[in-house]
């Protein structure tokens, strides 16, 4: 049944024409400009599958058999992941933003269907990369300058050629357990530069045991992703992708009503989340507010990181409204770029301090690891604060357009 989206034809060739030619008049988009942006992101999303399943990603084949055999196809199997994972993003945004133009229906029922795939397919990539994030902290921490570490074949820092877990690990934390076996000898792929002599056995043991858990959730996550791509749900979304690429569900009223308004309303939603920020006290560096519960006992999340993150998704909807506006000759918003990076680091701070406290829980670890992972986490809970001062620097500036190329 899902064999039938494996050769998507271009919904774009008519209706960008159109959009590109009332927004050089001055007029405003209408729902003509939201179907074309909506038939152009399920293009995408089944070019990307098809290229995913002819690179070995469609589960039938472990991508890590094809990496041993020396098959070149898993980076751009990485790839298609992403493009997915974009596209649901896309789609399921325009359907929360313009939803009234919409089949409400079709709408809410396929809405957590995208939200499930572009999670699952993100949590593979964001394990890799919170591993990478807190062992280069550590090195850095530990006065040791460490250079990149080597992109693995799935594409995301830590992963060998095999995708075993046991060997997917980056030449930091190769370094890492080198130092806390006692062995100095000569690396085939050396990691670090020592400046201050190696990493304690406390840090070492630390990296070693983040190693360790992240490795296993990220192969977890690999293994659900696989799992998910296969499943007959994911089918299911295929094949209503497969029919937004030829066919619109828009209300009666849709293909004459603005757009304007309800991007316009999306904006004032982020407008509004930002102002119940603390911003005054973000705009004043080292001001220690999110190291504010970094005793508290509840593994739960910091409660003040939640508005933030709340920030982030609204940004990321009135971004994905202005290219539904604009479509191709949307204008770069320096200002939204800037605070959107900003948001992403704050994020992928957090949730390294995160992962660094629930390592420091692990039971009957020495006295030397649980203190390198709270200094690790106190780290990590500084560049959430630096995030957030970031974020309030570049909403200040005044907004600027630069158009983009054709």
């Amino acid at each position: 049944m899902a064999q039938q989206h494996l050769d998507p034809t271009d919904p774009m060739a008519e209706a960008s024409p159109k959009l590109s030619t009332a927004l050089e008049q001055g007029g405003a988009p209408i729902g003509d400009a939201l179907a074309g942006y909506l038939r152009a992101q399920a293009t995408e999303f089944l070019r990307a599958l098809r290229l995913h399943r002819e690179t070995g990603g469609d589960g039938g084949t472990p991508a890590r058999t094809k990496a041993r055999a020396g098959d070149n196809g898993s980076q751009e199997s990485v790839d298609a992941a992403r493009a997915l994972r974009r596209s649901a993003r896309r789609i399921s945004a325009s359907l929360h933003t313009f939803r009234p133009l919409l089949d409400t229906d079709w709408s809410e029922a396929i809405r957590p269907e995208l939200a499930w795939l572009s999670g699952t397919l993100a949590m593979e990539h964001a394990f890799a990369a919170r591993l990478e994030r807190l062992l280069l902290a550590l090195h850095r921490l530990s006065g040791a300058a460490a250079v990149p570490a080597q992109t693995g074949v799935l594409g995301v820092p830590g992963a060998s050629a095999d995708g075993s877990a046991g060997s997917r690990t980056t030449g930091v934390t190769a370094g890492a357990q080198k130092a806390a076996a006692g062995d100095t000898g000569p690396s085939a792929h050396p990691a670090a530069t020592v400046e201050r002599g190696n990493l304690t056995v406390g840090a070492a043991k630390a990296g070693a045991l983040l190693d360790r858990q992240l490795t296993l959730a990220r192969t977890r996550a690999h293994s659900s992703a696989l799992q998910a791509l296969g499943s007959s749900r994911f089918h299911a979304v295929a094949d209503n992708i497969a029919v937004l690429a030829s066919e619109v569900p828009l209300t009666p009223a849709a293909a004459t009503a603005d757009l304007r308004p309800l991007a316009g309303a999306a904006e004032e939603r982020l407008t509004d989340a930002v102002a119940a920020l603390p911003l005054v006290t973000a705009g004043n560096p080292y001001n220690a507010e999110a190291l504010i519960h970094g005793l508290s006992p509840d593994p739960a999340p910091h409660p003040q990181d939640a508005p933030w993150h709340q920030v982030r998704l609204l940004l990321r909807l009135h971004r994905y409204a202005r290219e539904v506006l604009h479509g191709d000759s949307a204008p770069v918003d320096v200002r939204l770029l800037a605070a959107g990076q900003a948001l992403n680091r704050h994020r992928d701070a957090s949730e390294a301090a995160a992962a660094a406290a629930q390592a420091a829980r692990t039971p009957r670890i020495a006295p030397a690891t649980a203190y390198a992972l709270g200094v690790l986490h106190a780290d990590q809970r500084h560049e959430v604060e630096a995030a957030r001062f970031a974020f309030q620097q570049s909403w200040q500036m005044q907004t600027v357009g630069v158009p983009q190329r054709p």
